[in-house]
């Protein structure tokens, strides 16, 4: 990377430090102005995202790790009686209805995508966002109940959809003939190797750094150091016996949030800020590489699913899944429509990239397009929209109990502090780089490092 383009890059971040909360205020989000960052860049020729694809691959990767290893460790079960039927509903019966509507009509209208890579396409842009739209979650206005919903959607769906997306990407190379792909029973044990790898590891962290604290062992201000190396150590564990490096780090964050005791929420806080500082650059990557090639490539097939899978493919699923949960019509189109795409999504179609070559161009450009429209759509939308509904009468019971509220969730490298108007530390939010030659792992999370 040139010089300059770090000096750009790193003035960029600071300025975004010092001014985030006005222009959060002003509705630009950081991926919005990282985004645009990206793609001024880019125009002015003064980026060129595919000089070092490594690098931005590995970027996406660990973003894409700490995300999942601290989503998945903020949400636990028993913080989460009071609401737990919303979030089956959406997460159990939302969740498969997006994917497979999404399946089918990318079946339907997209030219080059075979019943494989439409069922990629559906479970990469299955998963949500909250970051993309940042008000709706830090605005007190809006009930705690809903802010809290959205929250442990987002932060659980992405962990979910991993073994759809692993399991489409095998069928697909399977019925390509690639060489050295994995059929589909491989990549079922790939994916329950890295379950219980992951799993093993961070309940093992989480009760060994329980009772270090205990008993005097750890240093207070390391601790979140170790969390760091340990959502890392589960991804990479699980790739050295094979498996899949993503769902370890997913389940890994569950086992450590339910062995860490009180104080490992706050020890993820270190892990947060990494991923959200990362993840700006990770934005900014994006714009510079996938705003050209949608700009050049998106066909009027891949626009209709775009606005198709932020739209009818995510509403209608969420409502029909809250039927009868007692919420009214404008909640649920609320929940419904601030489903953003993000990091995710675009880290599964680099892997897919690398798997399938070429042959996952025009499943990457729709997945590609539809990110970008989100990250605008949503995040010019959250903060009006959350006025206006938080303006609306709710009845008491909306407001939830005190305690644990929605601003304590996972939030993609976000963590609202407690004012009249939260302020964030950073923004988190995901996308990775260009199209790269990955090693052959990537199927397993991994990118052959």
């Amino acid at each position: 990377m040139d010089d300059a383009v770090v000096a750009v890059v790193a003035a960029a971040v600071f300025a975004w430090g010092v001014l985030s909360a006005r222009l959060e205020r002003a509705d630009l989000t950081a991926p919005i102005v990282f985004l645009g960052l990206g793609a001024l860049l880019a125009a002015a020729g003064v980026a060129d995202g595919a000089t070092d694809p490594g690098v931005l691959r590995s970027l996406a990767e660990v973003t894409l790790v700490w995300v999942l290893f601290s989503d998945a460790a903020r949400v636990r079960p028993q913080d989460l009686r009071e609401d737990s039927g919303r979030y089956l509903r959406l997460l159990l019966v939302g969740l498969p209805l997006t994917v497979g509507a999404g399946w089918a009509t990318a079946a339907w209208i997209l030219p080059g995508v075979d019943v494989w890579l439409a069922l990629l396409v559906a479970a990469a842009l299955a998963p949500t966002d909250a970051a993309l739209g940042l008000p709706v979650v830090s605005d007190p206005a809006v009930p705690a109940r809903v802010r809290r919903m959205i929250t442990v959607e987002s932060g659980l769906n992405d962990g979910i959809a991993t073994p759809v997306v692993m399991f489409a990407l095998a069928g697909a190379a399977s019925a390509e003939g690639l060489a050295g792909a994995p059929g589909l029973p491989e990549a079922l044990l790939e994916l329950a190797v890295g379950a219980a790898t992951g799993a093993g590891l961070g309940a093992a962290g989480g009760a060994l750094l329980r009772q270090a604290r205990r008993h005097g062992w750890a240093e207070e201000g390391f601790a979140g150091i170790a969390v760091l190396a340990l959502a890392l150590a589960a991804y990479a564990g699980a790739l050295v016996v094979d498996g899949n490096g993503f769902v370890a780090a997913f389940c890994g964050g569950l086992a450590f949030g339910a062995t860490a005791g009180r104080r490992g929420p706050a020890e993820l806080e270190f892990t947060e800020q990494a991923s959200g500082l990362v993840s700006l650059l990770v934005w900014l990557v994006f714009g510079a590489v996938a705003v050209p090639v949608v700009v050049d490539a998106a066909s009027p097939a891949a626009v209709v699913y775009a606005l198709a899978s932020l739209t009818v493919l995510r509403l209608v699923p969420v409502a029909l899944a809250l039927l009868g949960s007692g919420l009214d019509r404008a909640t649920v189109l609320f929940v419904g429509w601030f489903g953003p795409r993000g990091l995710a999504s675009v880290v599964f179609a680099l892997i897919a990239l690398e798997e399938l070559g070429a042959g996952a161009e025009a499943a990457t450009v729709v997945i590609a397009l539809t990110v970008v429209l989100s990250v605008l759509a949503h995040g010019a939308t959250a903060g009006p929209l959350a006025a206006r509904y938080g303006a609306r009468p709710h009845p008491a019971p909306a407001e939830g109990r005190p305690g644990r509220g929605a601003a304590d969730l996972p939030l993609r490298g976000l963590h609202p502090r407690s004012s009249s108007r939260p302020v964030t530390r950073s923004e988190g939010g995901r996308v990775p780089g260009p199209p790269s030659s990955w090693g052959r792992r990537a199927r397993r999370g991994g990118g052959g490092r």
